[in-house]
This record gives structure tokens, C-alpha cells and sequence, in this order.
């Protein structure tokens, strides 16, 4: 019997097929960039709420940010004599820090051995959760690290009384009655006022805050900010500055970036036969800085001075 070289082909009835719908390896790596770029996104959207900011400016990798400050010279503040001339007080504004806003790149693996360990999905969404934190992270760090180099100053032997002159200081910075005070202090400051006080609690972007606290519109709470110091602002200084990974050259390098809406971060996943792990890439360039430097106050808590 001689058999025909043809390729043997089942009956079309009998073919077997993947059904619609089916989730695959590859769908699973596409829903975990989208969810890291959305939980990502969300997060920071929930921040920004928080802080009160409007102003975002989507800029280009290796744009240069100016921020500012400003220094009075006073007149003489002898009386002016009838019909003499008014001195003049003098109000400059000059270049302070210079802020290059560029690509941060990050990048994890899991091994084949975690994979077969703890499935597939469970391996990369752990590890990404682990990279998503120090994404985050490192965004705060260089806030707060931006914070600390702000050149307003105040001093107050209390909490509460850091808190009014954080708001008094505001809103002579401002001029403007009706502009919003947002503080930043340490854990450890605060911790007897959250304890004695029914107030709630709220995070975002792994950061705590309190909405309408003492007098001040929002209070964020972090180890970043020195104990038994107070940093404030108004929302309409701080600036959320971005690259966008979405459109332009990147889209032409067809790297596979998932991103979220305003492209504020992509994530793309590859597997690496070489050495077998499945590898995250993440990239994102986003800051947050203050644009007046002057017009982030920070108010020292020290000791009452004694009675002479």
C-alpha cells in the first residue's frame, strides 16, 4: 500500500480551532501594562486633585524648566516729607534653580523558576506592583527634595501655630485672600493631633492626607519632610511637567509602549529567551516642582522661649 506525500488534512468538521475570546500568554502581558499604566495614571490624577493643581505642561525629553524667585528692596521708611518725592521699592524677579525634565527608565525581571513557582500572571503582576511603587516613589522624593529648597521662612512653637503662619505666609506671598494653603509634614508631628481629633484619612500616589485640617485646605503627610518641620504652598504653584510617551518619534520606534491617557508613563513587556525571564520595561518623565521658590514657606516647630 503506498500512501500519497500530500499533507493529511483532517475534515473540515473535524478541524480543531481556539475559540473566541480565548486569553492567551501574550493578552495576559498586554492586560498587566494596562493595568500598571492605569493604576499609574489614576494615582497621580489622585494626587493632583488633592494638591488643588491645573497646571500641567506637556513638554519634549530634555526641555528645560526655569523656576524662580523674588527679592524686595525697600526704600527708606523715614516719613516723606510734604511735596518730596516717594522713594522707590523695588521688587525683582530672577531665574533660581533650572529644572532639565528628562526620560527615566526602569526595567525588572521575573525568572522562569518564579513564573512555573507562582503562575505566569501572579509573577509579573507582584514584581510590577514592587516596580510601580518605586516609580511612584521616586516621583515623590524629587518633590519633596524640591520642597526643601524653597527660600520662604517662618517660625511658630506649635503645630497649629505652624499651620496659621503657613496660611498667613500664603496668603501675603499670593495677594490673594482667597488663595489656598496645602502643607506637607512629618508623621510624627502630627501623630498626637490625628490621634486626639476624628478626621479621615485619604491616600493617593503613596501619599496620606487630610482635606480642611487646622486651617489649612490640604495636609500632606510624609517621612520625606523633616520632623518638627512645615513646608507650604499654594496649589497654583505647583506645576505638573510631563513627557508625553504617546505620538511623535516614539510612535515611529514602535517600541509597544501601553500607556494611559495622557501618556504620562508606558510600559511594555518582552520575554528574554537568553537568559528565560519576563522582562518590564517601564518610561516615564514626569516632575513636580514649584515655579516660585519663594513661595514655598518653611516654618520651623521650635521650643517656647523662656520667660526672663
Amino acid at each position: 500500500m503506498t500512501y500519497s506525500k500530500k499533507a493529511f488534512r483532517l475534515p473540515l468538521n473535524l478541524q480543531f480551532f481556539a475559540e473566541d475570546n480565548m486569553t492567551k500568554t501574550g493578552d495576559l502581558a498586554k492586560a498587566a501594562a494596562i493595568d500598571f499604566t492605569e493604576r499609574f495614571g489614576s494615582n497621580l490624577s489622585k494626587l493632583i486633585e488633592a494638591l488643588g493643581v491645573t497646571r500641567r505642561m506637556p513638554l519634549t525629553n530634555g526641555m528645560t524648566i526655569k523656576t524662580y524667585k523674588s527679592t524686595v528692596t525697600m526704600a527708606a521708611e523715614d516719613e516723606v516729607g510734604e511735596g518730596e518725592t516717594i522713594p522707590l521699592s523695588k521688587v525683582t524677579t530672577e531665574p533660581a534653580d533650572i529644572i532639565e525634565l528628562t526620560f527615566k527608565k526602569y526595567r525588572k525581571a521575573a525568572s522562569v523558576e518564579s513564573i512555573q513557582k507562582h503562575g505566569y500572571e501572579q509573577a509579573i503582576v507582584e514584581t510590577d506592583e514592587k516596580l510601580l511603587r518605586e516609580i511612584q516613589k521616586g516621583v515623590r522624593t524629587r518633590f519633596f527634595n524640591f520642597l526643601a529648597s524653597g527660600t520662604g521662612t517662618a517660625t511658630a512653637t506649635t503645630l497649629q501655630g505652624a499651620f496659621a503662619r503657613a496660611w498667613g505666609k500664603i496668603q501675603t506671598l499670593f495677594e490673594d485672600d482667597a488663595a489656598q494653603t496645602v502643607a506637607f509634614v512629618n508623621p510624627e508631628d502630627i501623630a498626637d493631633h490625628l490621634a486626639n481629633a476624628e478626621v479621615t484619612t485619604q491616600t493617593a500616589f503613596g501619599l496620606t492626607y487630610i482635606q480642611n485640617f487646622a486651617g489649612v485646605d490640604t495636609v500632606i503627610i510624609n517621612t520625606s519632610v523633616p520632623r518638627g518641620t512645615v513646608y507650604a504652598t499654594a496649589p497654583e504653584n505647583i506645576v505638573l511637567a510631563y513627557v508625553q510617551i504617546t505620538g511623535g518619534e516614539i510612535n515611529k520606534a514602535d517600541f509597544g509602549f501601553t500607556t494611559e491617557e495622557l501618556g504620562l508613563i508606558g510600559v511594555t513587556h518582552d520575554i528574554q529567551k537568553k537568559n528565560l525571564t519576563a522582562e518590564t520595561i517601564a518610561l516615564s518623565g514626569v516632575t513636580l516642582f514649584a515655579e516660585r521658590l519663594d513661595g514655598v514657606v518653611k516654618i520651623t516647630i521650635g521650643e517656647p522661649i523662656p520667660e526672663v
